[in-house]
């Protein structure tokens, strides 16, 4: 099977309806210690069916500890299309961890940095090497879960405005290349 299948088998498991991205991203844990090698970044499909990564991968070694990133319940632990396959529902958001051989049960409540299970070499994303596909799933919207340990993009804004920010008094900082542009081409 596809991981393509794969992934979005996972993302139909049972879960919230969330109405969009989380609005501020939850502090959370790595799933696997020490701070693992990211091998493939997180890169969402342009559509729902379309081709992506709906994840990251995170190397690591077989039968190493995967601990869940975040407080919740476990809402799925077994075998998926071939693979150990753990949910953990976190209210509007829940978490996804593959390939992993589950020491919980569905129902159970879980702390941030519980164990989860054992990571697994079969069903790997990076097969030959053993690798956790760790996935953050809003309602049916993917989000980068690196966001949860601050490893994400980095989000930054420009200095200057047209105008200052609403509520405030300050006067706008022009842009920094206001005099060497042409009239009409700079925001």
């Amino acid at each position: 099977m596809s991981p393509a299948v794969l992934t979005l088998l996972v993302a139909l498991l049972p879960g919230p309806t969330g109405t969009g991205p989380a609005s501020a991203d939850p502090v959370g844990e790595w799933p696997l210690r020490p701070e693992p090698t990211v091998v493939e970044h997180f890169d969402p499909p342009p559509t729902p069916y379309a081709a992506g990564h709906r994840g990251v991968d995170l190397l690591g070694r077989p039968g190493q500890g995967v601990h869940t990133a975040l407080a919740g319940r476990v809402t799925y632990a077994g075998m998926l299309a071939g693979r150990g396959v753990v949910v953990v529902d976190h209210g509007t958001t829940r978490t996804t961890y593959q390939p992993v051989a589950a020491s919980v049960a569905v129902g159970d409540l879980v702390r941030a940095g519980s164990a989860l299970g054992r990571l697994e070499l079969a069903g790997s994303h990076c097969f030959p090497r053993a690798c956790l596909h760790w996935g953050w799933i809003d309602g049916e919207t993917y989000l980068d879960p690196l966001d949860l340990v601050g490893a994400g993009p980095v989000r930054l804004l420009p200095l200057w405005r047209a105008a200052p920010a609403a509520g405030r008094a300050a006067r706008p900082v022009p842009h920094p290349y206001a005099r060497l542009a042409a009239p009409g081409l700079l925001p």
